[in-house]
């Protein structure tokens, strides 16, 4: 057998071998970017920590402490389209800067809503952190996609994600140490505070506790921008395609099966994901009996599960396609979370925990996957993605009113298991595509540079 049949029958059998990960020449805007997956997923996993120190410093329900996700992610869902517009005129890298400037006003805006104690202030400032990071997610997924060779995309973007974790790993222990107090007051102990008058100066501690966290993020957003405005970024294959006149359609898109299909399957795993991590310290709480600061070392540790699935699902794509690990993983979480849902204690708690390393390859694959074939229409494709994230915003709270109706906070964890069976569903059947362009075939061009 010649030698150039011998590799190209290894390259079927083991899919991905052979392609490059890294973009030749283009290390420094791949990192820069990269480095972006970390960032945002600081202020993503302070918000389960939120949850929990809102239900205590406003002295609100489950389903009003939920309104945390549903303002953070409605910020993904408005401003994807906006953002996916910008970039089709000004390119990724305008993209990075403008989300990078939106993240840090908005975490800048948490100083002066612990001042006035207003929890409606509070959830505008996570509307505009998250108006930012739609941003980013909608640069940063197509732009790493397609920053080099198109046969390992999902593998590249996997690796870059698999550092998302990393930054939720540190948002959930910073909110952990910084943010819980450890003083969490009975109903009786209440009740003694409020007869003493000191009841209000505790609640007021307790909101003032989340600010210097913010402030330092959003310092740390600003010196980004800085660092991006100063680096020269290539043009990407469809960015090009846009500034000789092709602008893509959206008839043409929802044409695109596998894409639709694509879309429905990130709404529900976002859902899943969000819901999951928010309802974890409760969960950990209610059914171990645990104070909060070991529920936040366990959401802690589900985070670290969850990153390392990436960096194993970046390996495994060498020698399994990407849709059917998928469908594998899904089908292990299905098993994890209907023992949660139906056998919550301790092995409950801690299939839920094992949950985060199978959902990890999820969102980088099945952003990839849609975004197949799309050509110049790829920029828009990327931001119904990011907009498909407003499934946190929609399940997490639907979560908080099933725990409250049915008294079971176990029960609530149907959601993410239906949204497995779905996905399931999605990696073996709904990802397949009849052809796909050439518009993604070639690597991105680095001949110009802005």
């Amino acid at each position: 057998m010649a030698k150039s049949q011998i590799e190209n029958a290894a390259r079927v059998a083991t899919p991905g071998a052979g392609h490059s990960l890294f973009p030749a020449g283009q290390i420094v805007p791949f990192i820069l970017v990269t480095a972006l997956f970390f960032l945002w997923g600081i202020p993503n996993n302070l918000n389960d920590v939120l949850i929990r120190q809102f239900m205590k410093s406003f002295a609100i329900s489950r389903f009003q402490a939920g309104l945390v996700q549903s303002a953070f992610y409605m910020g993904y869902f408005l401003l994807a389209i906006p953002a996916a517009l910008i970039m089709k005129r000004a390119g990724y890298k305008a993209g990075f800067v403008v989300g990078l400037l939106l993240f840090a006003a908005g975490a800048f805006l948490f100083w002066p809503a612990a001042l006035i104690g207003s929890y409606g202030f509070f959830l505008f400032a996570l509307f505009v952190i998250a108006s930012g990071l739609s941003f980013l997610e909608t640069a940063s997924n197509p732009f790493i996609a397609q920053l080099g060779d198109p046969d390992s995309s999902e593998r590249r973007l996997n690796f870059s994600q698999a550092f998302n974790p990393i930054g939720a790993i540190t948002g959930a222990l910073v909110g952990t140490i910084f943010i819980f107090s450890g003083v969490e007051l009975s109903p009786q102990e209440i009740l003694a505070r409020q007869a003493a008058h000191s009841y209000d100066a505790y609640l007021r501690f307790e909101t003032l506790r989340v600010v210097k966290p913010y402030l330092v993020i959003g310092c740390l957003a600003v010196a980004w921008a800085a660092l991006i405005i100063r680096t020269k970024f290539p043009f990407i294959a469809s960015e090009k395609e846009s500034r000789d006149g092709e602008h893509g359609s959206f008839t043409v898109l929802l044409s695109q099966r596998h894409f639709v299909l694509a879309v429905l399957a990130q709404f529900v795993y976002v859902g899943a994901q969000v819901g999951t991590w928010s309802y974890f310290i409760p969960y950990v709480q209610e059914y171990a009996h645990e104070p909060e600061k070991i529920a936040g070392y366990f959401l802690t540790g589900t985070l670290a599960a969850f990153g390392v699935g990436r960096f194993a699902s970046a390996y495994l794509m060498r020698f399994i396609s990407p849709s059917r690990l998928m469908g594998f993983y899904a089908l292990a979480n299905i098993a994890l979370v209907s023992v949660g849902v139906f056998h919550p204690g301790w092995v409950g708690i801690w299939c839920v925990f094992l949950t985060s390393f199978f959902m990890s390859l999820m969102f980088p694959t099945i952003f990839a996957l849609g975004l197949k074939g799309l050509g110049s229409n790829t920029k828009i494709g990327g931001s119904f993605l990011v907009m498909a994230i407003v499934g946190g915003a929609v399940l997490t709270p639907l979560m908080g009113l099933i725990s409250e109706k049915f008294h079971s906070l176990a029960l609530a964890y149907a959601i993410p298991l239906a949204a497995y069976v779905y996905i399931c569903a999605y990696s073996f059947f709904g990802s397949r595509r009849a052809s796909i362009s050439n518009s993604l075939s070639e690597p991105a061009s680095a001949t110009h540079g802005d």
